[in-house]
């Protein structure tokens, strides 16, 4: 255990965060997603996982380390409801506000069909996977400069 570090970061994930460099992204998702298979198409290549823990408590765990892109409208991106589009679920919701706050400022989030939010994942330097039940729990937090 180490002072002043959120609990739910294990040590890959602070050794991933510490590699990443700026406009590098992230997916944080829920468990329904198809996150091994889409892991191993990343840089890290490796699949991360914090059981037990929420999309919300590792989004914050996540963000006490990294800022987010202040030079792209959109540093966060989601991924559409199916059938739905204009959809807003409750996850989408409360990362709104939870982006907001952490960074003090309003976040833009952007949204992304299904598959082409997969595609975006496979191009992101690691996925994180939480035991959130979902659905349309899946994030891409886009690294900014410190």
């Amino acid at each position: 255990m180490l002072k002043g570090l959120d609990p739910l970061l294990t040590a890959e994930l602070l050794f991933v965060l510490q590699s990443m460099g700026h406009g590098d992204d992230i997916v944080i998702c829920d468990r329904n997603h198809p996150a091994a298979t889409i892991a191993a198409k990343t840089t890290h290549g490796e699949l991360l996982t914090l059981f037990g823990a929420d999309i919300p408590s590792a989004t914050r765990a996540i963000l006490s380390l990294i800022p987010l892109d202040t030079f792209v409208e959109t540093p966060v991106l989601r991924m559409k409801v199916v059938g739905d589009p204009d959809r807003v679920v409750d996850i989408h919701h409360a990362m709104q506000q939870l982006v907001d706050e952490v960074e003090g400022r309003p976040i833009g989030i952007g949204a992304l069909e299904r598959f082409d939010f997969y595609e975006a994942a496979k191009r992101a330097f690691a996925i994180v996977q939480t035991t959130d039940a979902g659905p349309y729990g899946c994030f891409i937090l886009r690294k900014g400069v410190l």
